[in-house]
């Protein structure tokens, strides 16, 4: 079941990344999270948030501030990734909310990063990949990256490519496509609209 209103987390993060081998010792790591509450229910954006995450066993590459924008100063006064986590849980209601994300990889991200910290889990089981819902939906022989999906939409690329907030909020704009086309699963029932005041009333 959807929770009440049909609210649905987009989630997109970015991770610490070189443009070769990683240095000796350091893995990739969250170092943004970008969060998007969609109302299901009346179609709309209706939040948009970001979370900075301080990463502890790596630093931000010059490639990686070249793609994201974001820089090691920045990312180093981010909170640690297990407040990240609960702050995803208590204040955005991560475990009770169904999620999506733009393949596959930021739930795995997630998924290795809360293993290797002894970090709980944020999210509820109920994960959509909405690169494959999309491309299932336009008849598509490959899966298209976001951008690339959103020229097939014709949406514009609203921020910027790379940046969590942005993204996630790319991604919602898609998966409201998606919904008006009847192609999201778990869509919450309509709702009904009270009788005007002096409307007679159906007795069954």
């Amino acid at each position: 079941m959807t929770e009440p209103g049909g609210l649905l987390n987009v989630i997109d993060v970015e991770a610490t990344c070189w443009e070769g081998q990683p240095p000796p010792g350091a893995v990739g790591e969250i170092i943004e999270i970008g969060l998007t509450v969609v109302d299901l229910g009346t179609g709309e954006r209706v939040e948009k948030h970001r979370l900075l995450v301080a990463p502890a066993r790596s630093a931000v590459s010059p490639f990686c501030t070249e793609l994201t924008g974001l820089t090691q100063e920045e990312v180093a006064a981010g909170v640690p990734f297990a407040e990240a986590c609960r702050i995803l849980a208590a204040r955005h209601r991560a475990g009770e909310r169904p999620w999506a994300s733009w393949g596959d990889y930021d739930r795995r991200q997630f998924t290795r990063q809360c293993r290797a910290t002894g970090t709980t889990y944020p999210f509820g089981h109920r994960h959509t990949n909405a690169k494959a819902v999309f491309t299932d939906a336009h008849g598509l022989r490959k899966r298209p990256g976001m951008a690339q999906a959103l020229r097939v939409a014709g949406l514009p690329l609203e921020g910027r490519h790379h940046r969590g907030e942005d993204d996630a909020w790319n991604i919602a704009a898609l998966i409201l496509g998606l919904v008006e086309r009847g192609a999201w699963p778990d869509l919450p029932a309509p709702r009904r609209q009270p009788p005007a005041p002096g409307s007679p009333r159906r007795v069954v």
